[in-house]
């Protein structure tokens, strides 16, 4: 039995969606887009969300935006993905890297420590989708000390009066950051992922989540960023096609980063399912939990803490103290049943780029336990009981062989 990682949810539904894009004669930016904009803002409570074509290029944009200059610092985890920092390279400041909690988030006293006169910017990241402590987060970027020594150097940075924090939500749709209220509206800015492996999906893209407050107005905001996801052209493609529309303006520096339709109409038919998708999610998740609670050397991830529920994007199950090649051998052994499972992430410290930066992987003691025993195990509404079986088969097996059980 061939399981793969992280097929995407393809249904008559989503396929009906984007057969109807394709027959509209219209398939960049248009009324798909903002429909599922809409659908994506009422489903997260966002107070506006547009819509580009990747997490990273939403990211950097925002930090244009934001104003950040060389000198400027952004705090982000070592353990994510890289384009959390890349996106703060690209937009031309500095990520300040910091360890993580054995919830795999982001550590906020480790930010606390690390919060300079320099730092405009908080990227915390919601790792398998389980949401960060964003009460403790947005308190800390409020308090009286931490915004006297905020320093602005650009007019947005000025209006803002402190810290910026952007959640990183690539996996999180779907979380709930409390009981009542799911992630998208927690922190100034949050941006979720569409990408292919992700619970909605568009092939490609990303939603940017605004909720500044005041004296920010979202909606004026939203027609701005539009703009500059156009290459701060004054009228879309859609607008200029009409007749006598072709006259417009470029007013900025923006970049070329938004979605199509025929993109958008794969979300739109996802998020319309997803609360029974997020069910199913919740289902699979569940099922190797309870598989998994009677081994002492199983290491369950996150789901439910408090107030708190993950979006069951990822099952990253961790393996009690296992090295790194003991983890990977037992990958390997996985493999032999022909399951395919993964890794979330190597700490970006690890990885060449960042260390010819100065980045150091001793000084993020937490993040390198929480990846030296982590393996994400498949986890999609396709997969059925029998299926789960024979993944925590392969897996109990897999372990055996590797600690020599007879």
């Amino acid at each position: 039995m061939k399981i793969p990682f992280s097929p995407p949810y393809i249904d008559d539904t989503v396929i009906n969606e984007v057969v109807d894009s394709l027959r509209s004669g219209w398939i960049t930016s248009g009324p798909k887009v903002k429909a599922l904009e809409e659908e994506i803002k009422l489903f997260s409570n966002a107070k506006e969300v547009l819509c580009v074509n990747s997490w990273t290029s939403g990211a950097i944009m925002m930090l244009r935006w934001l104003g950040v200059q060389p000198e400027d610092e952004v705090i982000v985890p070592a353990y994510t993905y890289s384009a959390t920092a890349l996106a703060v390279l690209h937009a031309g400041a500095k990520p300040v890297m910091v360890d993580s909690g054995k919830d795999f988030n982001i550590s906020v006293e480790a930010i606390r420590k690390a919060i300079t006169y320099r730092t405009k910017a908080i990227i915390p990241v919601d790792i398998a989708g389980f949401p960060c402590d964003y009460e403790c987060i947005m308190d800390l970027v409020n308090e009286p000390d931490i915004r006297n020594q905020f320093q602005a150097t650009s007019p947005v940075q000025e209006r803002l009066g402190r810290v910026l924090v952007m959640n990183d939500a690539a996996h999180s749709l779907g979380a709930y950051y409390n009981k009542k209220q799911r992630t998208g509206c927690e922190t100034d800015i949050a941006i979720f992922s569409l990408h292919a492996v992700k619970n909605v999906t568009t092939a490609e893209g990303g939603a940017i989540c605004l909720n500044l407050p005041a004296p920010f107005d979202n909606a004026e905001l939203y027609k701005e960023l539009r703009m500059m996801s156009l290459n701060c052209q004054t009228k879309d493609a859609f607008s200029k096609s009409k007749a006598g529309g072709w006259r417009y303006d470029i007013v900025g520096l923006g970049m070329k980063i938004n979605m199509a339709d025929v993109n958008a109409a794969i979300g739109l038919a996802q998020i319309r399912e997803y609360p029974e998708l997020l069910k199913e999610r919740k289902r699979v998740f569940n099922t190797y939990s309870e598989a998994f609670a009677d081994c002492d050397w199983a290491i369950v991830p996150p789901s439910v803490d408090g107030e708190k529920e993950s979006s069951y994007h990822i099952y990253a199950l961790r393996i009690k103290d296992f090295t790194e090649e003991q983890r990977d051998r037992m990958i390997d052994e996985i493999a032999k049943f022909e399951v395919a499972v993964n890794v979330h992430f190597i700490p970006m410290p690890m990885l060449s780029f960042f260390k010819s930066l100065g980045y150091d992987m001793k000084n993020y003691p937490q993040a390198y336990k929480n990846f030296k025993g982590e393996i994400s195990l498949p986890i999609y509404p396709q997969l059925d009981e029998e299926k789960l079986n024979f993944i925590i088969n392969a897996v109990k097996s897999a372990y055996k062989i590797v600690v020599n059980i007879q």
